[in-house]
């Protein structure tokens, strides 16, 4: 296999199938990429949009007759939920219920008051302005089609091991969720382009899927990370810290998962299409040979050409960061220029400035769709300490008895749950300004905290029969295009996942045994570059 071939040896037009099929998946709707609220299920009907606005009714009068402010609270949070479950904006479905709320708890004044000081207050801090950068770099990332070639060049340089192409998707599925800030958009663009390339090289059908599901699990840990970045708006940590904690846990978990898919490999090379031929195998008249050409090393180097532009802004992003050059929110910035620089070189004879006006316009609504959803967390937390109710909850908690590792224990459980009608960001926002307050009585770091919940959040959506990636992942194994004649069932999906998700198990485990994984690289950094808190 050369550089100007495909996956499978035949020619490749000037940008691959791949390249096109990701690229094209991430750009089509960059903002409900990023916020899947309303794409992750369908709009409910009329039958549930009538008995939710009914509940909504009973919460309103539930709060206006309640005796006591914190139970007025709580009839609000079961507001906030019914609005939620009706797949209503998750910036409305939360601020709504919270001046509802405090107006019925505290009258205009207070009202008020929350309504002038939260909007500014929840986005005004300096540390926030990386997330635009951050944004507006992933999007310039896609439009220039380079994200896309990572997924070619993963496949180049792992394709020779057992299990070399789950390994190599492994890789690019963590980089390009990294980079898109969606595990869902990933998930949905790299199913495309990497089950049918999988089956065609003989990967048994479970494992083809399995390792799609779980290949943009770690991304929205490794930085940029815009979880992470909102995570730290809402605990109020530093936002460089806050980054850099998730670095180490998801590069290691990402590592954890090839470690599996190079073991089935071992073990059982025809899983991986290796050894004796697998069933699934599509060679047919109008398929290409499931055998696939020797890659060189001097193809593997070639292939590292295109995607130059990647290592050098990683090496501005971290290099600048590691070297003191940078704060956090500076290098987000020269890793934007940078982004706009490759943009516009990748795509001269393109009309490249289209395409830097289309990420422009892509990452003003984003950046506007999380300053909007995190105005309604900061209107939330105000709710809960006017009625009381966080002072409570923390109360009721730490009456439980209840351990470090028991309290872990049961957030790992009310997240599996959440994960059936939430995305890992809505998950956050309505439960960590209850959490906050009790983490400090539990003994738990908050920059910590932040790469558990993310990890947990990304967890539920993968986890059987809850999570949503499986679904959407047997829709896509659906399409002919896709599945190459190979039948795909909802319980391959499953199965699929009991292979796989133990050993996120086993690392969730690992991190709560070892919670210094998380601060080593912040604290390297820091006494490296003499602070990173900007």
């Amino acid at each position: 296999m050369n550089a100007n071939t495909d996956l499978t040896g035949a020619p490749l037009p000037p940008e691959d199938s791949n390249t096109a099929s990701i690229t094209g998946a991430i750009t089509q709707k960059p903002t409900t990429a990023l916020f899947p609220n309303g794409s992750r299920r369908e709009r409910p009907g009329t039958l549930a949009v009538t008995i939710g606005f009914g509940l909504v009714a009973v919460c309103l009068i539930g709060l206006f007759t309640s005796p006591s402010a914190a139970i007025g609270g709580a009839w609000c949070i079961g507001m906030m939920l019914v609005l939620l479950f009706l797949s209503v904006p998750v910036a409305v479905a939360l601020s709504v219920p919270s001046i509802i709320g405090v107006y019925a708890v505290s009258g205009i004044p207070a009202t008020m008051n929350i309504l002038s000081t939260a909007p500014f207050s929840a986005v005004s801090d300096w540390s926030m302005s990386v997330l635009p950068m951050f944004i507006f770099m992933g999007m310039l990332l896609t439009q220039s089609g380079l994200s896309g070639k990572v997924y070619r060049v993963a496949d180049h340089w792992f394709s020779w091991l057992p299990g070399g192409i789950g390994i190599g998707t492994t890789f690019a599925g963590a980089g390009l969720s990294a980079v898109t800030g969606s595990t869902i958009g990933m998930t949905y663009a790299l199913g495309r382009a990497g089950i049918p390339e999988m089956l065609k090289a003989g990967y048994d059908r479970r494992m083809a899927v399995g390792t799609i599901m779980v290949s943009g699990m770690t991304g929205n840990l490794i930085p940029p990370s815009i979880l992470m970045v909102v995570y730290a708006g809402i605990a109020s940590v530093p936002v460089g810290p806050a980054l850099m904690a998730g670095a180490v846990p998801g590069i290691l978990l990402a590592l954890c998962f090839a470690a599996f898919i190079f073991a089935i490999g071992v073990a059982s090379p025809k899983l991986v299409g290796r050894g004796q031929s697998a069933q699934n195998r599509t060679d047919t008249a109008d398929t290409p040979s499931s055998t696939r050409p020797t890659t060189t090393w001097r193809d593997r180097f070639t292939s590292l050409t295109s995607v130059w532009g990647f290592a050098v802004i990683l090496v501005v992003l971290f290099g600048g960061m590691f070297s003191g050059i940078f704060t956090p929110t500076e290098a987000g910035a020269a890793a934007a220029l940078c982004s706009l620089l490759l943009c516009l070189w990748e795509k001269r004879g393109e009309q490249p400035w289209r395409k830097v006006a289309d990420s422009a316009m892509a990452t003003v609504a984003a950046t506007s769709a999380i300053f909007f959803i995190m105005i309604g967390a900061t209107m939330l937390t105000s709710l809960l300490a006017i009625t009381g109710l966080a002072p409570i909850l923390t109360g009721f908690i730490t009456d439980l008895g209840l351990s470090r590792i028991g309290f872990l224990l049961v957030l790992m459980v009310l997240y599996i749950v959440m994960g059936m009608f939430f995305d890992t960001l809505s998950m956050m926002l309505l439960t960590i300004p209850i959490l906050l307050p009790t983490l400090e009585t539990m003994g738990v770091s908050p920059l910590w905290f932040g790469v558990f919940v993310v990890l947990l959040g990304e967890f539920a959506m993968v986890t059987p029969p809850v999570g949503i990636i499986p679904y959407i992942v047997h829709s896509i194994a659906k399409n002919p295009e896709v599945n190459l004649g190979v039948t795909v069932t909802l319980r391959d999906i499953f199965v699929s996942l009991l292979w796989f998700l133990p050993v996120v198990v086993v690392f969730l485990v690992l991190l709560v045994a070892v919670p210094g994984m998380t601060e080593w690289l912040p604290d390297l950094i820091s006494r490296t570059s003499g602070g990173m808190s900007g």
